[in-house]
């Protein structure tokens, strides 16, 4: 059964910030108030070690002034939107710029740096935590009022379970997902390129110039991208067709799962460690970050972390899809429910 545990971790506006404490009794997970951003995941690995898997930094004051996105959830719209803008019922809507001419998971106004409301609720599992918050009409440049929870659950299986909920006062855009960045050798074990990953995935989409995917979907077969079999992270990494866009892996993934079902769609796996960290999930799509742009900065316990010391597996719509319709419809109508699942299970093999 879980538990939840409660703790001050500084502050932010000048209200403070809180540190939960997720335990099954055999790994712990930690989740702030801020950006609801997951803080640590602690597990045990082959030999009965406990690690940290998650990038993160040590006060609330280093998430707000670097980059990264580290463990924090992304919204209204994750991803790039190329030139920052989209079209909704005929009216055109301007966002921020903040990555060239695009706009770069919502801006800098975006739900990963507000603090959110935090609740810990009973249920069968023990206890979880509902992370709330409440998204104004016009917030980031989005139409509509919107109330997004995100609910973190952790079972006796080792499966640390993010569930997304939003409604919205009028139509506006929603995708959601979390920019955890992992390392199953430990946070503070260097390059991620020895990691062997296994993606459930025969199309991939494309980036232009701009870094926005171009509206194509190609197949992985016979390319850098093809994941059918466990493959070292590091193999392809330099080769990818796009390096001096994307300097590595940092491309969209769509999934081979039947829509709205959860289902195995990542594996990635550590041979020094034994830990292997499985993906379920109910999104359509799977951006794969291989850390290539993380400047040396401090991370957690004294560490620095570096360029590919962390691994994303950001959950999601295919990205650019408010620019290319025919991928997919990121739109959440007035008086719908949005609700998408991913599954983060760790396990020693």
């Amino acid at each position: 059964m879980t538990t939840i545990q409660k703790q001050p971790f500084g502050t932010a506006y000048g209200k403070p910030v809180e540190l939960y404490t997720l335990s099954n009794g055999k790994m712990e997970v930690e989740v702030l108030s801020y950006g609801a951003t997951l803080h640590a995941i602690r597990t045990p690995d082959q030999n009965g070690e406990i690690r940290d898997v998650l990038l993160g930094y040590e006060t609330v004051e280093e998430y707000q002034k670097n980059a990264g996105y580290l463990g924090a959830v992304i919204g209204r719209n994750c991803n790039r939107l190329a030139g920052g803008k989209f079209l909704l019922n005929g009216k055109e809507y301007q966002l921020a710029q903040n990555d060239g001419t695009n706009n770069l998971h919502s801006g800098p106004d975006g739900v990963d740096c507000k603090l959110w409301e935090m609740e810990v609720v009973s249920y069968e599992g023990g206890e979880k935590l509902v992370c709330s918050y409440h998204s104004p009409d016009m917030e980031s440049g989005f139409p509509g009022k919107a109330d997004i929870k995100v609910t973190y659950t952790l079972s006796d299986e080792n499966e640390l379970g993010l569930e997304y909920y939003a409604t919205a006062s009028e139509d506006t855009v929603m995708n959601l997902t979390n920019h955890a960045y992992f390392n199953l050798g430990g946070q503070d074990s260097g390059s991620i390129e020895n990691h062997l990953i296994r993606m459930q995935s025969d199309f991939y989409t494309p980036v232009g110039a701009d870094f926005c995917p171009t509206g194509e979907v190609a197949p992985v077969a016979g390319t850098v991208f093809d994941f059918h079999e466990f493959t070292r992270i590091g193999d392809g990494i330099d080769q990818v067709p796009d390096f001096d866009v994307t300097g590595g892996y940092d491309h969209d993934f769509v999934l081979n799962t039947r829509e709205k079902q959860i289902a195995l769609a990542v594996e990635v796996k550590n041979e020094s460690t034994g830990i292997t960290m499985e993906v379920f999930t109910n999104k359509p799509a799977v951006q794969f970050y291989a850390g290539n742009m993380l400047d040396p900065v401090a991370g957690k316990n004294g560490c620095t972390y570096g360029k590919r010391h962390g691994f994303c597996l950001e959950t999601q719509m295919i990205p650019n899809c408010l620019t290319h319709p025919h991928l997919g419809s990121p739109i959440l109508r007035k008086g719908e429910v949005y609700n998408d699942k991913t599954i983060y299970k760790f396990v020693v093999k």
